[in-house]
């Protein structure tokens, strides 16, 4: 059986206290891998069949039969004969147009640093030849080709890290279904197609982060996810650098994993105590591609921009979502989302990359202000260009050695002290920016 070498795994992990034990308390205490905090940014990728249809969103097949819902009902009246099925969509499924050298250009000229791919959304099909998922996967069916594969061949020509999303339940399979039945008391789905596959994943493709998905139905227990994750985190080949989220069963979402995830789209009030990832999608309405898309319907580049600076200071790590098409082609619309906040990142990635939170978050001084901070220096994020040429700060404490600059500009900027704390400074003629967003810095500042 598949997932032997797990359960042995976890056997050793009881008899040595070195290792990290299959609970929470054991796991939870694993120190995150430090590339993650570093990076800030990464692109979340949603593909599969549901992108044949592109219509609502990425849960088409639930809406369509599992809620009943009338528009989807409709939509397949209106476009597809009577009787026709889902796995009819598969073979259209054909990727002709997907060149990874290409997407990971597009994903390095973002900025992002990491990209997570879907390799199993709820329909159950798979991206890459899963040996338990026979003829509905991407080699058997659809593009014949392993995506998985191929997509992280090219990510890692670019040293960008290669993250896998995974989903743990599927809609209609019917040893899923059997098990839900029982209240899951029985474990056949997950012993047979879920810790198999994840096994696969990871000792083919060796991710550095699993983005887990589909926990909401059934407990940890159900899913063995401490078991899963004391193999993961003690002899999987990737157990030094491997980083996972939260999704791990009911009740474990913001409380058990790597880093939280929460509810998607999470943006909290105050500053969270454990790390964090704020996932959103370019198409505020779906993840996955839509042919009826508006231009309406997507997030602007200065709101992305916002997003991401508020997410960061925050202490948290951005994670941009796109949807490509059937076919494989990234729309234009957000390979120019992307390649502008690429473009930004270009000049005030310093400001993002590598921070830490600062004692302060966000002022609203003359302009409402973001900080983030690294070694000596803390960076001053503004999105509203000044009336004025005079900018005030109220936070930053200044001294004799205080330089302020910038960031795209090599010139110190005139300032002075305010009182007891904040600085006043004289702004050069903020060069244009489709992001609306500039960012200073401020050298030896407490």
């Amino acid at each position: 059986m598949l997932w032997t070498p797990l359960l042995c795994a976890v056997c050793c992990a009881l008899v040595s206290g070195e290792r990290y034990k299959p609970d929470w308390k054991s796991l939870d205490a694993r120190p995150l891998p430090t590339w993650y905090d570093e990076v800030k940014f990464g692109l979340f990728v949603h593909w599969g069949v549901f992108s044949v249809p592109a219509f609502g969103s990425e849960w088409f097949w639930w809406y369509w039969k599992g809620a009943l819902d009338p528009s989807y009902i409709q939509f397949m009246m209106k476009n597809y004969p009577p009787g026709f099925t889902y796995a009819e969509f598969a073979p259209q499924f054909n990727a002709q147009f997907f060149e990874p050298d290409y997407w990971a250009e597009v994903f390095e000229a973002s900025g992002a640093k990491y990209v997570v791919f879907t390799t199993k959304h709820h329909e159950g099909f798979t991206n890459w030849g899963s040996p338990t998922s026979w003829n509905w996967n991407s080699v058997d069916n659809g593009p014949h080709r392993d995506l998985v594969g191929e997509l992280g061949t090219a990510i890692r020509k670019r040293s960008l890290h290669y993250g896998l999303y995974h989903s743990l339940y599927e809609w209609f399979n019917p040893l899923y279904l059997k098990d839900k039945q029982s209240g899951f008391k029985t474990q056949e789905f997950v012993y047979t197609k879920v810790l198999p596959e994840l096994v696969d994943l990871v000792t083919k493709y060796k991710p550095e982060l699993i983005w887990s998905d589909g926990d909401w139905e059934a407990p940890d227990t159900y899913w063995n996810s401490t078991e899963f994750l004391a193999w993961l985190y003690n002899d999987s080949p990737v157990k030094d650098v491997i980083v996972v989220n939260d999704r791990w069963g009911n009740g474990t979402y913001c409380k058990h994993g790597g880093y939280y995830n929460c509810a998607d789209k999470f943006t909290p009030s105050t500053m969270p105590k454990h790390k964090w990832e704020k996932c959103n999608s370019i198409d505020t309405y779906s993840w996955g591609y839509r042919r009826n898309i508006r231009l309406s319907d997507l997030m602007d580049l200065p709101t992305i921009i916002k997003d991401l600076v508020f997410t960061v200071t925050y202490g948290g790590n951005y994670l941009l979502n796109i949807g490509p098409t059937s076919d494989g082609m990234i729309s234009p619309l957000f390979e120019e989302r992307l390649r502008g906040v690429g473009a930004w990142l270009k000049v005030n990635g310093e400001a993002i990359y590598s921070t830490t939170p600062w004692r302060v978050q966000t002022e609203n001084a003359t302009v409402p202000v973001w900080y983030t901070s690294k070694g000596t220096a803390v960076y001053a994020i503004f999105h509203t260009r000044p009336m004025q040429y005079s900018f005030e700060l109220s936070s930053p404490v200044t001294s004799d050695t205080t330089v302020v600059t910038l960031l795209g500009s090599s010139e110190p900027l005139k300032w002075a002290p305010l009182h007891s704390s904040g600085l006043i400074m004289l702004l050069p003629e903020l060069p244009s920016s489709a992001a609306e967003a500039w960012a200073i810095k401020l050298d030896g500042v407490a």
